[in-house]
């Protein structure tokens, strides 16, 4: 069935914050300029003007959440947000008019349990608050009849939409088919052949067979589409060698991180814990009489060995038990040991040594991270001066012959495996962008840097020479030649299967695969080849190349969804499910268009566009 979302639902899934954000709660009869109250009606259902007004509202924050950035109303028009909007207040208004000629409505225990179901009116114990709900209700510029009066038309409009859908039921011949198709299952078998599996080994290319090659070939070996770049940058790791960094900062950053460089010893242990002592006394000894492993201990406490890790901790770490944990000289089992949960049985899985770095050892890595810092700190306090140089005609060459910053010219094309500055993603980004006659600016890199990037020419593609690519051309001339051999030999075996022969015959060993539906995956194997698989008749064969192997597929036996598998039944429930909820939707729509067609509906352009000047 159709399900019909209420105000409720709607209102109930964020109502604090959607209603303190709405912008309508000053529209009016005064904020229109107008004294209508409606912007149309709908048999005798009028259509609120604030109504439609607070929908537009909504409707445009979506949209706007949606897209990633603010939308304005003109462009909402364009995606006919305000038609749409529209449409669906002269359908609620023709249900409701219907509605309520059939004496359809709901009592006030149902507006009542309604209310009471919103999240948003409840105080912390969960109980219904009446200050959330006044305060919610007077920030959308509702009263509490007008809000209540709208839970009970969604209410009665729910029983009207229930009682249109409530025959619609999936067909089971369409359901069947369905079924029957997503259902079906085939054993099939797959023989994977390679070069290795060739007649004859493929030869080495003659330089005719290359030069043919390249020239058929050629759009695979052409650089695409560029631009010659001028750029100039400056990064932290370029200032680094300038910067003075005092030897007191650096001790004070090693003490401050003493942690990081003093690492006492830890180990790696696990905890079991026991009621009373008896019981670890008694556990200890099985375990040192060989009786039982920690493992059968953990099991019998009825844990998991990861229950009982407290992964590498230190001596301090353990509290008390921690000198006899760490008295041990190896791996082994210390205790019973009391601690705060209980006696414990500890078991030490290894041992991590202490470990020391001196500050002279600590001393490159100190100066390199304090000095990344204060470059990164630099190259923004440098950054407004950039820009002014660019401001006052400076051109992007100007900036690496004038200042700190590095330039040079870059032949950038989108497609090459970037190097040097390209290799940044801001700076692909940044070429991405610029065209000729734009004005210079200051970007930063990921890594605190800055650049500036200038075109000076656009690059067309351009064919590469032989020689350039030989290894690639030589490359692709043998990954051609050996599929096109392999599908020479794969047409002669699927011609000796056709008369009967099978792999066995033709010394073949294929992978074979049982039971498989349209949706499964074959790892190792091209993802399209259980749809070709699907496509081929009982007995059927087909090849598919995958670069230098071909795949050649045998389809050995084809059967229907087994009724009976616990996975056929929740699909054929999913199917009719869907079937269900799909005709009882395109039920419902033909009801409405029906209900429009026969009721009355008169629309007050002036007032909707009236409405609509208020969000320009």
């Amino acid at each position: 069935m159709a399900k019909k979302t209420s105000t409720a639902t709607k209102i109930g899934g964020g109502f604090l914050l959607l209603l303190l954000i709405v912008a309508m709660a000053g529209f009016g009869v005064e904020g229109f300029g107008t004294s209508a109250r409606s912007i149309g009606k709908v048999g005798d259902r009028d259509i609120s003007t604030d109504e439609y007004a607070r929908a537009l509202q909504e409707e445009l924050r979506a949209l706007t959440q949606q897209m990633g950035q603010a939308v304005t109303f003109q462009q909402a028009q364009m995606f006919g947000l305000d038609r749409e909007v529209l449409q669906q207040m002269v359908m609620r208004a023709t249900l409701d008019d219907e509605a309520a000629s059939r004496g359809i409505s709901v009592g006030d225990g149902t507006v009542q349990r309604e209310i009471l179901a919103i999240t948003a009116f409840q105080g912390l114990d969960g109980s219904f608050d009446r200050e959330s709900y006044r305060f919610a209700l007077q920030n959308a510029n509702l009263s509490e009849s007008d809000f209540e009066e709208q839970l009970r038309a969604d209410a009665a409009r729910g029983i009207l939409q229930a009682a249109v859908v409530s025959g619609a039921t999936a067909p089971l011949a369409q359901r069947d088919l369905i079924l029957e198709f997503a259902g079906e299952r085939r054993d099939f078998a797959v023989l994977t052949l390679g070069r290795f599996d060739l007649d004859t080994p493929v030869p080495a290319p003659t330089e005719t067979d290359l030069e043919r090659f390249h020239e058929d070939n050629i759009d695979r070996f052409t650089l695409p589409a560029g631009k010659r770049l001028q750029y100039a940058h400056l990064t932290p790791a370029m200032l680094l060698d300038t910067l003075d960094i005092d030897e007191d900062a650096l001790r004070e950053e090693y003490d401050r991180r003493a942690s990081e460089f003093q690492r006492p010893e830890r180990r790696l242990v696990e905890r079991l814990v026991y009621r009373d002592e008896a019981a670890a006394e008694a556990a200890r000894a099985r375990l040192d009489a060989g009786e039982a492993s920690f493992e059968d201990l953990v099991a019998e406490r009825g844990l998991e060995l990861e229950d009982t890790d407290m992964g590498d901790v230190t001596a301090a770490d353990l509290g008390a038990a921690g000198a006899e944990v760490f008295a041990l000289d190896g791996a082994g089992v210390a205790g019973p040991v009391e601690t705060s949960l209980g006696p414990a049985l500890f078991r030490v899985n290894a041992i991590l040594p202490a470990q020391e770095t001196t500050f002279e050892q600590a001393r490159s890595q100190l100066r390199d991270e304090l000095g990344a810092d204060m470059a990164a700190r630099v190259l923004s306090q440098q950054l407004d001066d950039y820009e002014d140089l660019l401001a006052g005609g400076a051109s992007v060459a100007d900036l690496a012959a004038e200042t700190e910053m590095q330039g040079g010219v870059i032949d950038w094309r989108d497609e090459e495996d970037p190097q040097g500055i390209a290799a940044n993603a801001e700076f692909r980004e940044a070429a991405r962008r610029v065209q000729a006659g734009d004005f210079p600016e200051i970007e930063i890199l990921d890594n605190g840097g800055l650049f500036a990037v200038e075109l000076i020419e656009e690059l067309p593609a351009e064919p590469q020479p032989l020689d350039a690519v030989r290894e690639e051309v030589i490359s692709a001339w043998e990954e051609a030649e050996i599929a096109a051999r392999l599908e020479r030999q794969a047409e002669e075996l699927q011609t000796r299967l056709a008369q009967g022969e099978d792999f066995d015959d033709l010394g073949f060993a294929p992978a074979r695969f049982e039971g498989l539906v349209r949706t499964d995956f074959l790892p190792d194997l091209p993802r399209d080849l259980v749809s070709m698989a699907f496509e081929l008749d009982p007995g059927g064969t087909a090849a598919m190349t995958d670069g230098a192997q071909l795949h050649l597929v045998v389809v050995e036996a084809v059967s229907g969804p087994d009724r009976n598998d616990p996975d056929v039944i929740r699909l054929e429930n999913t199917i009719a499910q869907q079937l269900e909820q799909s005709l009882a939707q395109d039920v419902f729509a033909y009801y409405v268009t029906a209900l429009q067609n026969e009721t009355d509906v008169r629309l007050n352009q002036s007032v909707i566009d009236a409405v609509h000047a208020q969000f320009q």
